[in-house]
């Protein structure tokens, strides 16, 4: 291990320990904000270490988020923690492969649509199951968890969800997997299992937003389909890995940061209109730094060092 490695590796130990400690001293509020940062964090990571090499937009964040937290609804009160979110990655896994293997082979539109889609069947059959079924439109979560615990159950997935995408980017899957997103004929050609890949990849990034949604389902104390299957929820997280560049490790942390306190400004001041403002983003986003804020930073600055050069 050089010593540049041992130094990052160091520093990362550090800002963690760091941030270990916030609860520590940091009040209701702004420990609320760091537990709505770290889970769009971690979605947002989880999303770009699959559709960020492979170009393809997935909206499937929330059914994954959805069915994690209704799983700690269900079973929190039959089955001891650990045990309950051992059961809803298992199940995030299990929709994962079956939904993989019916649409990685779709491209472009066609899988952008067929996983919002998703996302809306997840909810429905949600909702049916709970109206005719149990009665109810909604489950309570009791757990004795206080917002310091959720914190720290995240805080140990994001760091677990960069390390995993550090390795993805330099594993050979990640390799194979920039090569199917740049041209899938000649990594056919290359001898490389697309579909077995993209499955994979595909599948461990939905398991890490099937936990970052059981992390979290108890700081609402009541959920309900409208609630965790909100499809808000998959288009931030696009515009955040989009905005701090699906390619870069630290890109999505980056835009998740800003856009989070401004989905909270926004939707606490305009109520009734932050979802257009959200759009327009969206759109200037994809248009002024289609390859994010890293990206053009990095070009901003071999530029300027260019220029400087005599």
């Amino acid at each position: 291990m050089t010593g540049k490695t041992l130094l990052i590796w160091g520093t990362a130990l550090v800002v963690f320990a760091g941030l270990a400690t916030v609860p520590l001293f940091a009040g209701p509020y702004p420990l609320g904000l760091m537990i709505g940062i770290l889970g769009y964090a971690i979605l947002a990571t989880a999303w770009a270490f699959f559709s960020g090499p492979t170009r393809y937009v997935s909206l499937a964040t929330v059914a994954f988020f959805g069915i994690g937290a209704y799983t700690v609804g269900v079973l929190s009160d039959v089955m001891a923690y650990p045990l309950v979110l051992l059961t809803a990655a298992v199940i995030g896994l299990v929709v994962a492969v079956i939904v993989g293997l019916a649409t990685l082979r779709l491209a472009g539109v066609y899988f952008v649509v067929f996983t919002f889609g998703l996302t809306e069947l997840v909810r429905q059959l949600v909702t049916c199951y709970e109206v005719n079924v149990t009665r109810t439109l909604g489950r309570y979560v009791f757990l004795p968890f206080g917002p310091e615990h959720i914190y720290w159950q995240l805080l140990v997935l994001g760091a677990a969800t960069l390390v995993i995408a550090w390795w993805v980017r330099r594993a050979r899957i990640g390799l194979a997997l920039r090569v199917i997103g740049d041209d899938p004929v000649v990594a056919s050609h290359l001898g490389i299992g697309i579909t077995k890949t993209k499955l994979t990849l595909f599948a461990v990034s939905a398991v890490i937003m099937t936990l970052a949604g059981a992390i979290q389902a108890p700081r609402w104390t009541y959920i309900e389909p409208s609630i965790v299957f909100n499809p808000t929820v998959s288009f931030l997280v696009v515009i955040m890995a989009l905005l701090g560049g699906p390619t870069r490790l630290f890109g999505p942390l980056l835009g998740a940061i800003p856009l989070f306190l401004l989905f909270e400004w926004l939707s606490a001041n305009f109520p009734n209109h932050y979802s257009i403002i959200l759009g327009l983003l969206f759109i200037a986003i994809v248009f002024v730094l289609p390859n994010g804020v890293l990206a053009a930073g990095e070009k901003l600055f071999g530029r300027l060092r260019q220029e400087a050069t005599p």
